[in-house]
């Protein structure tokens, strides 16, 4: 898919595709290094998720302007993504002539300047008249620390203690308190119940 996308890109007049990213902190490497106008992210990257990328990429480049791609019209994701610093939010089956839309929406020079795909700006809509939006926190929504979020994908990825730990750069141990922080915040108490719930919040999918 990347490098369809890329071939795509590289045909368009006045785009420059500086590099690739196979998952969030590869992207997020990248940014810091580069720099780039626009950073293109997948929503649901393995080892580290969209909402998690750009978190970091605001934060370490923020110049940069993040727009993302997903199969999902999902409206809490979506408002996940502008929390975290998107500004724009595109689905991964629209055509190149509205991504580049969204590309150049965002970069029209307006500070708030923001891109919706018509079917995400529905589903936002109704999220928001239904009161289902992420502002919305109750006893199955409980709030997670970035780092909760960081384990819980790679937990449900498949990792087991000593990977995550190797990845995340801490110990066992403190992964160990990570995970067990997680199952009592939301009440789940197996890898499996934890997967479910990390793939229903978008923070995975089957395919990561």
């Amino acid at each position: 898919m990347r490098q369809g996308l890329r071939a795509l890109l590289e045909l368009q007049d006045g785009v420059e595709v500086v590099a690739e990213a196979a998952n969030g902190r590869e992207a997020v490497r990248a940014a810091r290094k580069l720099r780039p106008d626009i950073a293109l992210i997948c929503v649901t990257m393995p080892e580290m998720n969209g909402v998690e990328t750009t978190r970091q990429i605001k934060t370490h480049a923020p110049n940069t302007k993040v727009v993302a791609l997903s199969i999902r019209a999902d409206g809490e994701m979506v408002t996940e993504m502008l929390k975290a610093g998107a500004s724009g939010y595109v689905l991964a089956t629209c055509d190149v002539k509205e991504l580049l839309h969204a590309m150049r929406t965002v970069l029209a020079g307006q500070r708030n300047r923001t891109y919706l795909s018509p079917e995400v700006a529905g589903f936002v809509t109704e999220a928001l008249l239904d009161g289902s939006g992420a502002e919305r926190k109750g006893p199955d929504d409980p709030v997670l620390s970035p780092r909760e979020r960081e384990v819980l994908q790679l937990v449900a990825e498949g990792k087991n203690t000593k990977q995550i730990a190797r990845q995340l750069s801490r110990s066992p141990k403190t992964v160990e308190m990570h995970r067990r922080h997680l199952m009592q915040k939301l009440d789940l108490y197996s890898i499996s119940e934890l997967t479910k719930y990390a793939i229903r919040k978008g923070l995975t999918s089957l395919d990561a």
